[in-house]
């Protein structure tokens, strides 16, 4: 069985990315070295100004994210769920509702009770501007659904609550499956991973830890523990060396039993999206037991940096090979696994060295013009967030931000 478009976009993904971090650098810069916003008050989200430069630039008034896709002005589902977190993050509930009712509307055609949203959207070759890929991405289904609990919570949203319940109940339906010898998995999409021969292809870094047991909270009857715990599995048997890779297949050797394997598609290559599943392990909470143990094994991305002063852009994880320089956005995720690693000098070493890009970009700001900056624009919103203290996951998940307790009283309708 073909897998979905899905797979080609990583492939392409990471074939766009390399050498492309000084234009976005010079954007991202503005907003780093800018000076505090001395007169915000805790409850304004000028006080993050990053988020606040990324959503000027390319947040549409509407509420899509522009040049989240490689295709020239597409969107996608992951572009949209994770400006929805920063959204919350920084406190701005007016985007944040422009934000949700985009994707509901373009992705999921205002059905979100039965479907999951499509994960591209954009101009076909019609020249019509409409959902181009109806297959929805389960990380950008599950970050979604994760924002709208949070959103909820903290800003007193019941209709938030019920569209992350009924989000949530669509991506148990149809990416959730009973794999043998493990248990209920996440698939990437409904369509295109579920290969001959009990094959199925799996992604580690669509299953962040603080995720799942935030669902898991929320429905604790539900398979999101049981998932969290299979993930841990997933990651821990499958990575080879210290490193994770991109993806990963799970081949079922009985009614019973399986086993992982290689990707069928992407092999033992560890770089664009393997990226992520440290940069989820960093920030999670410090008393995360299955965040702990995956650090433990994590070890060598921690020791390839240490050795050569920058992670490396591939890993083929079962031989530890590590080629290739990473772009801009590498740095940046790294700083919270580092620091939980107890790297904290090498971690801020990352941040100094992301600094002086950043000087060197406003310096040429037109040295480099080619797109994508969005995901090295999305490793270092959420890591840098995450390393200025905007936010914090707590063990269950949910969210502690630096304006929650100023600002309960004045959110609460």
């Amino acid at each position: 069985m073909p897998v979905s478009s899905m797979s080609s976009r990583d492939v392409s993904l990471r074939q766009s990315l390399r050498g492309n971090a000084r234009r976005l650098s010079a954007v991202l810069a503005l907003a780093l070295l800018a000076p505090a916003i001395a007169a915000a008050k805790p409850c304004d989200p000028s006080t993050w100004p990053l988020w606040q430069t990324y959503a000027t630039r390319f947040v549409q008034a509407d509420g899509r994210v522009l040049e989240s896709s490689l295709e020239n002005n597409h969107s996608t589902s992951e572009g949209q769920s994770y400006a929805m977190f920063f959204a919350l993050i920084g406190n701005d509930q007016p985007r944040f509702d422009k934000l949700w009712r985009w994707t509901s509307a373009n992705l999921a055609g205002s059905a979100t009770v039965t479907r999951l949203p499509g994960w591209l959207w954009g101009q076909g070759t019609d020249g019509q501007w409409r959902l181009q890929d109806a297959n929805s991405a389960a990380d950008a289904d599950l970050w979604i659904a994760y924002a709208l609990l949070e959103a909820a919570r903290l800003w007193h949203r019941p209709d938030y609550h019920q569209d992350a319940l009924h989000l949530m109940a669509t991506i148990e339906a149809q990416l959730v499956v009973k794999l043998p010898g493990l248990g209920p998995m996440v698939l990437p999409g409904p369509q295109g991973f579920v290969l001959p021969d009990a094959l199925w292809r799996l992604n580690p870094s669509y299953l962040p830890l603080p995720l799942l047991r935030r669902l898991a909270k929320e429905a604790p009857s539900g398979p999101w523990q049981a998932i969290a715990n299979n993930t841990a599995t997933m990651i821990a048997q499958s990575s080879h060396h210290g490193f994770v890779a991109d993806w990963v297949g799970y081949q079922g050797t009985s009614a019973q039993s399986g086993t992982f394997v290689n990707d069928p598609i992407n092999g033992d290559t560890g770089s664009y999206d393997a990226i992520r599943v440290y940069l989820w392990l960093g920030m999670s909470d410090a008393s995360e037991p299955l965040a702990a143990l995956l650090l433990k094994r994590l070890d060598g991305m921690a020791r390839s940096t240490v050795a050569t002063g920058s992670p490396p852009e591939t890993v083929r994880i079962l031989h530890g090979s590590v080629q290739g320089q990473s772009p801009f956005g590498f740095w940046a995720a790294l700083i919270p696994y580092l620091e939980a690693k107890g790297h904290p000098r090498l971690a801020d070493q990352q941040r100094q060295r992301v600094e002086l890009a950043l000087q060197e970009a406003l310096a040429r700001p037109d040295a480099d013009a080619s797109p994508p900056r969005y995901y090295n624009f999305m490793l270092s919103l959420f890591a840098l967030g995450w390393a200025d203290k905007h936010y914090r996951f707590r063990e269950d998940g949910t969210l502690k931000l630096s304006w929650e307790t100023a600002c309960t009283r004045t959110t609460a309708r």
